[in-house]
């Protein structure tokens, strides 16, 4: 049975800018790989809500889960949740589970649930929400939508609160040999390779390093086995080192 298909839309200006880096797909991409959820798709968007509604809804309907980051924060600029919502049609408002969180988090620090951050309190209906434990300020999932902040140790948080409760599949292997000759050298021994070997994947990587040159080539695979094997081949065929 193949592994479930995932996607991640990034959400902000600031990334697109330039501004912000974006470290939160790198995090996802290796817990699912970990977990047997390929991560098939990213986009990054801007906070226009007609473009995150229609990106939320053609990942939504095209792979089996979706995780967003940011624009689920207290600012003007925090339309997500909206936006979610108007992609599947659902009703948003504040919800008094949501409230009482940000009560109780606020409270315990003497700071007042001002109408600007009661807005994280503003969930579809229908959805579930998912635990913050870094800000208390809840993300939420609505069918297979993963609603979560872009603050990288909050995502992080949110991340490891919704992961097991994920089935994933079998989880993706790889490992990599450095060679030191041209890719046009093994370009067609690789080709033979991926075609002999279609349950695997072989990535060509070139490199230049103090006057030194070649290729990382990376196996990948679900199969131990199919992994070893080809990589024999290829340390017997051209050399190089093991990393």
């Amino acid at each position: 049975m193949a592994n479930p298909r995932a996607a991640m839309l990034v959400i902000g200006d600031e990334i697109l800018s330039g501004r912000t880096r974006d470290s939160n797909m790198h995090h996802l991409a290796g817990e699912l790989t970990a977990r047997g959820i390929d991560l098939v798709e990213a986009r990054t968007v801007p906070d226009v809500h007609a473009t995150i509604r229609d990106s939320v809804r053609a990942l939504s309907e095209a792979h089996d889960i979706v995780f967003t980051s940011g624009g689920i924060g207290p600012t003007h600029d925090d339309i997500t949740a909206d936006a979610v919502a108007d992609a599947f049609g659902a009703a948003i408002d504040v919800r008094e589970d949501a409230r009482a969180i940000l009560t109780a988090h606020y409270d315990a620090r003497g700071t007042e649930l001002n109408e600007a951050r009661l807005r994280m309190a503003r969930i579809p209906d229908g959805a579930a929400l998912i635990e913050n434990p870094v800000s208390a300020a809840p993300g939420f999932i609505l069918r297979n939508v993963h609603v979560m902040a872009g603050v990288p140790a909050i995502f992080q948080a949110m991340l490891a609160s919704v992961l097991p409760g994920l089935t994933g599949g079998a989880p993706l292997m790889s490992q990599s040999l450095r060679i030191y000759r041209g890719e046009g050298d093994i370009a067609g021994p690789l080709r033979k390779m991926a075609t002999d070997h279609p349950d695997l994947s072989f990535g060509s990587y070139p490199f230049q390093k103090d006057g030194v040159h070649g290729a990382q080539v990376v196996v990948r695979g679900t199969d131990a086995g199919q992994i070893a094997d080809a990589m024999t081949w290829l340390s017997d065929t051209f050399g190089g080192d093991a990393e």
